[in-house]
């Protein structure tokens, strides 16, 4: 299968790197992961085959980056709380506080990115509760090896990223895509620059638990059921 036939996540998982290209063409690898790069390049009027040169030369060169997709539930995990959770909880009282001080101060500005910090406290909220429920229910049973009790919390968990995905939109639409005006002041430039790590950061964090850690917890059962024959199945009755 060509490169441009696979999915942006298995592209995300298997090719190092390929996640900064994603971002550069504005391709979205995480909520979107299960669109082809064809599919999703077309949407956004882009040249798949230029991206997917792009992918194979990235996919050429060697790579010292860890491969999350061999680690253990319980590794990954780790990595994720570490990398992702506590340092969203770092990154939103920060970003809320450089909001609401450049909503302050600039308000008569046509490029004011109103309802910013409004938003910025809602995101911060939802976020928390979702990756509590993460912490305290999920990831035990991930650890434990349990993934095939944990089909129902894995499709909330996907539910709810989507929703985080919506609420980026929402973000790139208040701020012209984290577009800086040309005046802009020292404040507004650390609080754009906070939200295209933060927006990052996200966007990497709901892929690697919904490409790698989801998708690698359910693959048993996926195994378990593809082998499994029902009662007058092809197989049924053969000698």
């Amino acid at each position: 299968m060509s490169l441009v036939e696979q999915s942006l996540g298995q592209l995300a998982r298997s090719i190092p790197g390929a996640t900064q290209v994603f971002h550069e063409y504005e391709l979205d690898f995480c909520c979107g992961g299960k669109k082809s790069l064809a599919d999703a390049a077309a949407e956004r009027a882009l040249d798949a085959r230029r991206i997917e040169a792009r992918l194979m030369e990235l996919a050429r060169q060697p790579s010292d980056m860890p491969d999350w997709n061999a680690a253990s539930p319980a590794d990954l995990i780790d990595y994720i709380l570490a990398r992702y959770h506590e340092v969203h909880r770092q990154q939103l009282p920060e970003l809320i506080r450089l909001s609401l001080k450049v909503e302050q101060v600039h308000a008569d500005s046509p490029d004011c990115p109103t309802g910013l910090a409004e938003h910025l406290r809602t995101m911060s909220q939802e976020l928390e509760s979702h990756m509590q429920k993460e912490e305290q229910v999920l990831f035990p049973l991930l650890a434990r090896g349990h993934g095939a009790m944990a089909a129902m919390p894995i499709t909330v968990m996907r539910m709810e990223h989507d929703d985080h995905g919506v609420a980026l939109e929402r973000l790139l639409a208040l701020t012209n895509n984290i577009t800086l005006p040309r005046a802009a002041c020292n404040t507004w430039r650390a609080l754009y620059l906070g939200l295209r790590a933060f927006k990052e950061d996200l966007m990497a964090h709901i892929h690697m638990e919904n490409n790698i850690l989801f998708e690698n917890a359910m693959a048993p059962a996926a195994r378990s059921a593809s082998v499994s024959t029902p009662a007058g199945g092809c197989c049924a009755g053969a000698s």
